[in-house]
């Protein structure tokens, strides 16, 4: 293949100057289409909690802190189910309909929250929706990776995290003004929707050449990349790619072409979790509710959807240009700043006024209190600003970096073979480590407050530096074949530019 893959470069070089990109842009909106469902479903209890835990709420469906913590992170259980599901369906049916099978789990999850009349109607709708959640996060990562070229690999393979980020920001703003019953309601939308148009979208090349569906792998392709492209050349390069990929044997994965971009992938989806981006999302109004903070918590959410939006599409922006690392790098540092500052002010936040103590004195001191007054009710105002800014700061380096790379690494450097697998793996142990950090930042909260869980969030931080610096490689500009090339022949673990 070292042989091949540079003759195979050079042919191609006259023909992706002609490549049309119209059909290929179709298929990858129509299959994040999923990503935003997930996205939408994944802040659903950000709004929604503060009515079931409010004096007010139907007595059927009144939550305590146990209850509202397990409506926030069974839906990350439903997820690693989803995860698992995708194993399975990725490889028997491939990843388009693996897609298309999600919108079945989403929609019955959406139609029982919508009509619930019980806790158990609740529960069970909201685990639905994470599974849906977790079929979509195995399939369609690898599905826009395999229908893409190289030169918008980056850009597409950010789609999904950026069409996650609208999701969550249209249901923190439907959330301003939708009941929120009519919020599941609306939720069967996209599912629907993407449904519609993935029936009219091609299944990748490489699952049809795998097939052995040569002629129709060739009329997908030159769909993708329009009548003016030679399909033959990229067809040549993922046939030989299939040809050279023995079936995945127990023993075969304990060679470094396999258990390194394994535990790559699995450590990356670990740690995107360990930073707390999930219970933050999911609890994203309580914690401003506690946090004091001088806006309606609900306004603040939708701030922080728009600026998590704005900074995914930097990092779209950035992918190929400035390079997987670093942008890790810029995230890493950003979020632990940011969770840094947040654990010092959590940790300092003054407590209610209790009686004042005994004057001791005789002097008067009226009018230095009242400029003491005055200084201290402005440094108040300051620092309840500080939790907006930092978590503004924390979403906005996540979504930089660590968001969006995760789910494009993920799906380049897993081995051709194993992908459909792997990938589902690494979703299952994202999914259950979200479930576990989800379901204990509840009752971290209420028994040490905020400061246990963003001091956390600080250590995981480092530790994710530290895991950029040794252990990810530099996958810019370089096609799948070539960095599966990479792992297989045991080259210098960064990847460098031929010249």
């Amino acid at each position: 293949m070292d042989e091949v893959t540079p003759l195979l470069q050079r042919q191609s070089t006259s023909s992706e100057s002609k490549i049309r990109n119209s059909g290929l842009y179709l298929a990858a909106f129509a299959a994040v289409l999923g990503n935003f469902n997930s996205g939408y479903s994944l802040v659903y209890p950000s709004p929604v909690l503060p009515n079931f835990q409010s004096p007010d709420a139907d007595p059927r469906l009144r939550m305590n802190t146990e209850q509202a913590a397990w409506f926030g992170s069974i839906y990350s259980l439903g997820a690693a189910a989803g995860g698992l599901g995708a194993i399975l369906l990725n490889d028997m049916i491939g990843r388009k309909l693996s897609i298309m099978m999600s919108a079945l789990p989403s929609t019955l999850g959406y139609m029982l929250m919508g009509g619930a009349i019980n806790l158990y109607m609740l529960q069970v709708g909201r685990f639905l929706t994470g599974v849906a959640a977790g079929m979509t996060a195995a399939s369609i990562p690898v599905y826009v990776s395999e229908i893409s070229h190289h030169k918008v690999r980056g850009a597409l393979g950010s789609c999904p995290q950026i069409t996650a980020v609208v999701g969550a920001l249209a249901l923190y703003a439907l959330g301003l003004v939708v009941p929120w019953r009519w919020l599941a309601v609306a939720g069967e939308v996209p599912a629907v929707l993407m449904v519609v148009l993935l029936a009219f979208m091609p299944s990748s090349p490489r699952r049809l050449l795998s097939l052995g569906r040569q002629q129709h792998a060739e009329r997908v392709l030159r769909w993708l990349r329009g009548n003016q492209y030679d399909v033959q050349t990229e067809l040549l390069a993922i046939q030989h790619s299939i040809d050279t990929q023995p079936k995945i044997t127990w023993s075969q994965l304990g060679t470094p072409s396999y258990y390194k971009p394994i535990l790559i992938s699995v450590g990356m989806r670990f740690l995107q979790q360990m930073t707390g981006i999930t219970p933050i999302l999911v609890y994203l109004e309580p914690i401003f509710k506690k946090s004091n903070v001088p806006l309606p918590p609900k306004y603040d959410a939708a701030i922080v959807g728009l600026v998590r939006l704005g900074s995914i599409a930097v990092a779209a922006f950035l992918m190929d240009k400035a390079g997987r690392k670093a942008l890790l790098y810029t995230s890493s540092m950003l979020m632990f700043l940011s969770s840094l500052t947040l654990t010092m002010v959590s940790h300092t936040t003054p407590c209610p006024p209790g009686p004042a103590p005994p004057n001791h004195t005789a002097l008067d001191y009226t009018s230095h209190n009242d400029y003491g007054s005055t200084f201290m009710s402005n440094a108040q105002t300051a620092g309840s600003i500080l939790p907006i800014i930092c978590t503004v700061v924390f979403i906005f380096g996540y979504a930089l970096g660590w968001g969006p790379i995760t789910w494009l690494l993920m799906s380049e450097v897993l081995p051709l073979a194993a992908r459909g697998k792997a990938s589902g793996v690494c979703v299952t142990v994202s999914w259950l480590t979200a479930f576990g950090l989800t379901h204990g930042f509840t009752h971290l909260v209420d028994t040490y407050g905020l400061y246990a869980p963003y001091l956390l969030f600080t250590v995981v931080c480092v530790v994710s530096l530290l895991f950029n610096a040794v252990c990810i490689p530099e996958t810019r500009k370089r096609s799948l074949e070539e960095i599966e090339n990479y792992f297989r022949t045991g080259r210098t673990f960064t990847i460098k530019q031929s010249s």
